[in-house]
């Protein structure tokens, strides 16, 4: 039970308002955490002020947070690499074709992971790493490396050499081969940034990379992520009920756990206009915090499931200059834009998350393994 993007927001009003509320830094972290203990959230995720959670845990705060880092290996290398490009909600790359196969690829990671993360691995707050966001893992990579442009490029040479190791002409490709080589890259990428983690801290949780979109619904990229992650991290829309199929399909394929690391609902009595992000959208904060119990339930209900990240902390301002186009408009936080929680969505949290436990050991009594 996890809250994703804890940070200031960068608005005017967003500014404003939290100089108003707080006289620091240390005292927004502080007396949020205090909160978060009461509404059942143990920590912070992804795109958060992971330096200020540090300082506050490392204090003699009763309320300590978890936290996890996403390192962003592949989308730092392609920005030094160049040919990235930012899309709504993630990185963009040629053909949506990743640089795994550059021979640079590994040293980099293992250049980030000595200098960002080696000095934590005896943090006892940490949760564990994610690696990436979102990557265009997926059925169009093989002929997505096969056309890019530069017939040099690593990748299209590593594509080209699969498909006449496997005897299949470009022609003949079928959605076999390009399952199995959607996993060929999956593999190749969690090996090399699996690998540099856990050379830098061998005693935390690698957490993947947050795979979305059709990405979690093939059998050998799930498999690759479980090959090696400790956990595997999946950001989850398009339902407004976990389905059983999935997150067993997810469990067999991985054999591994999962964690949801974003889902979320937008209400319409915020004021925002909601056009922007994934996230299905409501009525009512009312109705947001019954959509939260209705998707967190089923994650308890089934026996693969260890956690989610709910997607965030703070609403959208649309006066905001440079931020991500999916982030533009939308009532996803658990607090707007002045800081304030949103009591009916916050009560429905609390209300699900102090009883998780009790809920766990009801559905294990009375429902038994949906495996």
């Amino acid at each position: 039970m996890i809250i994703n993007g804890f940070r200031k927001g960068t608005s005017e009003r967003n500014n404003k308002s939290f100089n108003k509320l707080y006289k620091s830094d240390d005292e927004w972290v502080k007396k949020s955490a205090e909160t978060f203990a009461q509404i059942g959230l143990n920590g912070t995720g992804s795109w958060s002020t992971d330096a200020l959670i540090q300082k506050y845990n490392a204090s003699s705060a009763k309320h300590k947070l978890s936290y996890s880092i996403n390192l962003r290996f592949m989308a730092a290398y392609g920005k030094k690499r160049g040919g990235t490009y930012q899309l709504p909600g993630n990185i963009g790359f040629p053909n949506q074709t990743i640089f795994v196969f550059d021979k640079e690829f590994q040293t980099f990671c293992d250049s980030v992971a000595k200098a960002e993360i080696s000095n934590l691995k005896n943090d006892p707050n940490l949760f564990g790493y994610f690696s990436d966001n979102e990557l265009p893992f997926g059925v169009k990579n093989l002929e997505g490396y096969l056309t890019l442009n530069n017939p040099n490029d690593p990748g299209r040479l590593a594509a080209e050499k699969w498909l006449k190791e496997k005897a299949v002409s470009i022609e003949s490709i079928t959605d076999k081969e390009r399952n199995e080589f959607a996993g060929f890259v999956a593999e190749k990428y969690f090996k090399t940034v699996s690998e540099a983690i856990r050379k830098a801290d061998p005693n935390h949780l690698y957490l993947g990379s947050r795979l979305h979109g059709g990405a979690k619904f093939v059998p050998e990229i799930m498999k690759a992520a479980g090959k090696f992650c400790d956990v595997v991290s999946i950001n989850y829309y398009g339902v407004w009920t976990p389905v059983a199929e999935h997150m067993s399909n997810w469990g067999k394929w991985a054999n591994k756990p999962f964690i949801i690391t974003e889902f979320y609902t937008k209400a319409m009595d915020s004021g925002l206009a909601n056009t922007t992000g994934a996230g299905y959208t409501v009525h009512t904060q009312k109705d947001r915090g019954m959509a939260y119990q209705d998707f967190c339930l089923a994650l308890l209900e089934s026996k693969n499931c260890v956690g989610w990240h709910y997607f965030k902390y703070q609403d959208n301002d649309p006066t905001a200059k440079g931020v991500d186009p999916s982030n533009i408009d939308s009532n996803k936080g658990i607090v707007n834009n002045d800081y304030k929680f949103y009591d009916d969505l916050v009560d429905g949290m609390k209300q699900l998350n102090r009883q998780v436990y009790s809920l766990i050991q009801y559905f294990d009594k009375y429902f038994g393994s949906t495996e």
